[in-house]
């Protein structure tokens, strides 16, 4: 579990990501990646409801043409939406002329499905070329994180996530859940128990 938290160096190596939020004040940031996806993402969104927290979702464009309504969903509750590409690709492993058009792609997707134009990027994986990241931070915020929550990895117990994650939540924390299939049931033991954590230490949720 050493790599949850955020390998410092990584903050002086791309400089120009956004790793963390404000620190001056009680709050973190939550996002989702991979959604929407049914069973998943509209639960989350009756989670966060309950408590009153916000939260940032980087959508992949093949998943907004597929759940359209869902999608709207995200939006009609108040939260914010990000590209995390069309069809959540490897930027290590695809040239820097599909990349960007696959994140042009999405753009177009989450406009014309959700009126929502963006400005917030995640590269699936976290990873993706110098190049790519140089076209892309021409208009777009490349948002990073600083916890990485591994609701995807079912090796490990929701009881040792959750400890993980709060022990190393502070003020301006940006943590990462994936609202998908693959981490459906790991997130459903684990999301709630963070989130009453955080209500319970007095946080607020931000916007990026």
């Amino acid at each position: 579990m050493s790599l949850v938290q955020l390998p410092y160096f990584l903050t002086f190596l791309y400089p120009d990501r956004l790793w963390k939020g404000p620190e001056l004040e009680r709050k973190v940031t939550l996002t989702f990646d991979d959604g929407p996806v049914p069973g998943v993402t509209d639960w989350v969104l009756d989670e966060l409801a309950k408590r009153g927290l916000s939260a940032t979702f980087f959508m992949v464009g093949d998943n907004v043409r597929k759940h359209p309504s869902l999608a709207n969903e995200v939006i009609a509750a108040g939260h914010q939406v990000g590209n995390h590409t069309y069809h959540h690709l490897s930027g290590w492993k695809t040239s820097t002329a599909t990349y960007l058009e696959d994140v042009a792609a999405c753009d177009a997707m989450l406009e014309d499905t959700l009126g929502a134009q963006t400005r917030l990027f995640r590269p699936p994986y976290g990873w993706m070329k110098p190049r790519q990241a140089r076209e892309v931070a021409k208009d777009k915020k490349i948002v990073m994180w600083s916890l990485l929550s591994y609701d995807f990895d079912s090796s490990l117990s929701a009881e040792k996530i959750i400890q993980v994650c709060t022990s190393q939540t502070s003020s301006g924390s940006i943590l990462v859940f994936h609202d998908q299939e693959k981490t459906k049931e790991q997130l459903k033991k684990v999301l709630p128990n963070y989130l009453d954590f955080l209500v319970g230490e007095g946080f607020a949720t931000q916007s990026l």
